[in-house]
């Protein structure tokens, strides 16, 4: 499973990065989660605000910082 987390690292990026990797080891779920900051890479993905969580190339929440239950109901789409 491949997570990005898209954000300039603000506490919401932050805070969206720690309850990711919470859902993941709630969930024993092994992932690679790479911190995207870069402008034009986050541009990329067609968003008009971050936070943003990717996973598996596809962009799950945008705009916020989803709880650590709502991210573990997003990964269980990939398990």
């Amino acid at each position: 499973m491949d997570i990005k987390i898209l954000g300039k690292g603000c506490p919401k990026c932050k805070a969206l990065e720690r309850n990711t990797e919470e859902a993941l080891k709630e969930l024993g779920i092994s992932a690679n989660i790479e911190k995207v900051q870069d402008i034009d890479k986050i541009m990329e993905y067609d968003i008009m605000f971050t936070p943003a969580l990717v996973v598996n190339g596809k962009v799950k929440v945008s705009g916020k910082v989803a709880t650590k239950d709502e991210i573990k109901k997003i990964l269980q789409e990939y398990i």
